[in-house]
């Protein structure tokens, strides 16, 4: 009876460790094996995927382009899932557009793209209005009260959306069991794609074309105990388990951060603007500390 309890006692604290292994705070646990709840919560954080990186380390534009996003809608119409009911609740994030604008800004270090406001452009020409209309009635000089400059015009409109949320893409798992002691682990697949383009305001034309998608990947581990000890009298049963889920609005940012990377190098490619690298800014530092035009060729040979 004393080597049962004993194994019992030793499953329960490696059940509760696995348990709460991703959740312990740095002050460690607590005296029952397991940190409290609200210690357990974790508190708000700045999250930067490795495009975030790439994206925000990108050398600056030669000029800035001045762009404007109206929408990045949700063009999948799919709803979450649960137990097989499609809930009211889409499947992925609305604020595409939120995501897209802030990826623009974080190029460069927001050193790539001049974006105007056009989501919120209701609530601004609703404030200008406000501040002409204040002007006219307060100032003194008539000169003050028409002050207010016109709005910035974009050379170029982003558009596209999300258009692809397949789930379930691929699914499998593995499992063994000797004893009355087995462990089990399951996967599943499931892939965001996006569309992004850019649109010439003078023309019409369709300049660049860009389309990225991001695998997101789910994960279940499970244990389980079932086993007859002390002459198949006494009855050992213990289940643990632990699932993890790739956020989807994250993947979506990462999504729509390669998107704006590949719209930036193919309109270099396609010579529509031109980015600075590191090696050109060193020519040009090079070229400026001689008083006589001398070839970059000449003073590295």
């Amino acid at each position: 009876m004393v080597v049962v309890k004993k194994l019992l006692a030793i499953i329960l604290a490696m059940g509760l460790l696995n348990g709460c292994a991703s959740l312990v705070p740095p002050g460690g646990l607590s005296a029952t094996g397991c940190a409290p709840f609200l210690q357990c919560v974790e508190g708000p954080q700045v999250v930067r995927m490795p495009t975030y990186e790439e994206l925000l380390s990108l050398p600056p534009a030669e000029k800035m382009p001045v762009v404007a996003v109206y929408k990045f809608p949700d063009l999948t119409g799919q709803r979450k899932q649960s137990g097989g009911t499609a809930l009211f609740s889409t499947a992925v994030t609305q604020g595409g557009a939120t995501m897209l604008i802030d990826a623009l800004k974080t190029a460069g270090d927001g050193k790539w793209f001049r974006v105007v406001e056009r989501v919120g452009i209701d609530n601004l020409t609703r404030e200008r209005q406000i501040v002409r209309t204040t002007r006219e009635q307060y100032a003194d000089d008539v000169e003050d009260a028409t002050g207010l400059a016109p709005l910035l015009f974009a050379g170029i409109i982003l558009e596209g959306g999300i258009i692809g949320f397949d789930t379930n893409i691929e699914t499998g798992g593995v499992g063994a069991r000797t004893l009355g002691i087995g462990y089990s682990q399951q996967y599943r697949r499931d892939i965001v794609t996006i569309h992004l383009r850019a649109v010439s305001t003078l023309t019409g034309e369709v300049l660049i074309n860009v389309q990225t998608s991001k695998t997101i990947l789910s994960i279940a581990d499970g244990y389980d105990v079932f086993k007859f000890v002390d002459l198949d009298t006494q009855l050992i049963e213990i289940e643990d388990g632990m699932t993890e889920n790739e956020s989807v609005t994250r993947s979506l940012r990462s999504t729509i951060e390669a998107a704006v990377l590949e719209l930036i190098y193919q309109g270099e490619k396609l010579s529509f603007w031109k980015i600075n690298w590191p090696s050109e800014v060193e020519d040009i530092e090079i070229e400026s500390t001689f008083e006589t035009p001398i070839a970059i060729e000449e003073i590295r040979g």
